[in-house]
């Protein structure tokens, strides 16, 4: 049975990276993680960490690995650097990570997306698993991590059951 849409991640432990070299800096708030952040316990779910880190791929891999190999989350929602600066490098550092890529989900998202706005397909986010952990990458604006998370709220508790070895 479904679980109401406000219980959707009851159970799940979530950690939550912020890739901008602004907010690290104190320059600016981090309001699209804090928007994952709501979102997240608004729907049941376990924020067991929040993390702000600048666009360095050292770190954003030494976080998601932490995330993953420590902590053991079930979920990680990253949000920033996929887009095309120079800086924006959240995509390859996941990647570097991950042990199966599942692009099925980020494709998800861009299909959505462009039903509002054609730069949606200009988004370079990728998912996947690294262990037992599901990965996401969302944009950095809050308008857009609200809206893709809306996209894939639905199929994260099969998505997490899977990688545990449950069934199809």
């Amino acid at each position: 049975m479904d679980k109401p849409i406000n219980e959707q991640l009851k159970g799940i432990r979530v950690a939550i990276l912020t890739v901008s070299d602004s907010c690290s800096s104190g320059d600016r708030e981090d309001i699209s993680g804090q928007v994952i952040r709501d979102e997240v316990e608004q729907l049941s779910g376990e924020v067991v960490k929040h993390d702000v880190v600048p666009d360095e791929i050292p770190a954003i891999k030494e976080r998601l690995s932490t995330y993953s190999n420590e902590l053991k989350v079930d979920l990680v929602l990253t949000t920033g650097g996929t887009g095309f600066s120079p800086r924006d490098i959240t995509p390859e550092a996941t990647l570097q990570v991950l042990d199966k890529e599942i692009p099925g989900i980020p494709e998800a998202i861009r299909a959505e997306g462009l039903k509002k706005t054609k730069r949606a397909i200009l988004s370079r986010a990728v998912a996947g698993i690294k262990g037992r952990t599901l990965i996401i990458n969302f944009p950095g604006s809050s308008r857009g991590v609200k809206e893709s998370l809306a996209v894939i709220i639905d199929i994260i508790p099969h998505a997490l059951e899977m990688i545990r070895g449950g069934g199809h």
